[in-house]
């Protein structure tokens, strides 16, 4: 017999440490979920302590994390499975990274790197978590695709938008899988948000339209939630604008 989740499942979010993730993994701990965030560097968990004061038991970090490739992606999932005896029910991928340049001045290096950050990621991470929540009849997978991936292309946005369109549709293709198995899987696509490296590099912007992290992080909550259960292969705008 398939079992449903616990109220509080564990949670990973991949991206954790950025100044979006940082909020969302905030806001989860509130909820009273465990919460594994993957870092890519030890000393990103310091962070926390500032945010937190201390770090609770109830979040651990993975570090020297590479979610680009597979064995580094298995190697957490592995001890979370120790410790949790299953793997986690809820997957937030927030991992990613941003350029921008015109065509013919984006190297490949650069649209390598967006892919990995982006897609790559995202793609392993579902792999990743899939199998066993479908197994257990029950799983939330939220991914965060960027409003570019629902325009006609876009100028200097190229390598960026292609991977975050690609983002878009591996959560489609999540969401028809999972459906008869209980999971759901859905996106967000956030316009720009507020954060310190968008303010240092648009100085003069009118942030009032700009979308505050806390209340991502809430509707990232919801969407992970039982009450969301009806809300699959979603691709949700999220603007102020």
């Amino acid at each position: 017999m398939n079992r449903g989740p616990s109220p509080f499942p564990t949670v990973l979010i991949t991206g954790g440490a950025g100044h979006l993730g940082r909020h969302v993994v905030q806001r989860f701990l509130e909820g009273g979920a465990r919460v594994d965030v993957p870092l890519f560097r030890g000393d990103e968990a310091s962070i926390f302590v500032d945010l937190l004061g201390q770090v609770p038991e109830a979040l651990e970090f993975h570090e020297e994390v590479d979610l680009s490739k597979s064995e580094s992606v298995d190697r957490v999932l592995a001890r979370i499975r120790e410790r949790d005896g299953a793997g986690p029910g809820v997957l937030l991928n927030l991992a990613g990274g941003f350029a921008m340049d015109i065509l013919e001045e984006t190297d490949p290096g650069t649209w390598e790197q967006m892919w990995q950050r982006n897609a790559t990621s995202a793609f392993l991470s579902s792999r990743a978590v899939f199998p066993e929540m479908k197994s257990a009849g029950w799983g939330r997978i939220v991914n965060v695709s960027a409003l570019p991936a629902l325009d006609r292309g876009k100028p200097g946005l190229s390598a960026y938008g292609a991977a975050k369109a690609a983002v878009l549709n591996l959560t489609y293709s999540l969401a028809k899988e999972g459906v008869k198995h209980g999971i759901t899987a859905n996106a967000i696509l956030p316009s720009i948000i507020d954060t310190p490296p968008n303010r240092e590099s648009n100085p003069d912007a009118d942030r009032s339209t700009w979308l505050p992290p806390s209340e991502i992080a809430s509707v990232l909550h919801f969407l992970a939630s039982d009450e969301a259960r009806i809300v699959n292969g979603a691709a949700i705008p999220l603007t102020l604008g």
